[in-house]
């Protein structure tokens, strides 16, 4: 399981299944939503209709954690390099919820939270 789910949730920074509909839509529940790094609510629909460039991201410290039976959260910081420049990189951290069912993985729920300079891994809770 926790393969398949890392490979997966990997599979979506990639343009060529990211950007791939066929691949999309098979991948997304129907009833997907995201909220985005941005603060923007994104649904189905405005995932698959999206196109782009390849992504440069690396996935650091993902972790899957089984919540009930065929239902997954998946935990990562995700690190985009932006602009093609050395050292300019958005980190957020990310949350996606999966759901098993007729035997596949679906993506129900994801969402990016920025994490700036100030509020990294190791600062402490208030």
């Amino acid at each position: 399981m926790e393969e398949e789910l890392r490979r997966l949730e990997e599979s979506l920074w990639r343009a060529e299944t990211r950007f791939d509909r066929r691949y999309m839509d098979a991948v997304l529940a129907p009833d997907f939503a995201e909220f985005g790094r941005s603060g923007r609510r994104w649904d189905r629909a405005e995932i698959l209709a999206m196109t782009g460039d390849v992504l440069d991201a690396r996935l650091v410290d993902l972790r899957v954690s089984l919540l009930a039976d065929g239902v997954a959260l998946v935990t990562y910081v995700s690190e985009v390099q932006t602009n093609g420049v050395a050292g300019d990189v958005q980190r957020a951290n990310r949350s996606s919820v999966w759901v098993h069912g007729d035997g596949a993985w679906r993506l129900r729920f994801h969402q990016g939270t920025p994490v700036t300079a100030r509020a990294d891994r190791t600062s402490s809770a208030t």
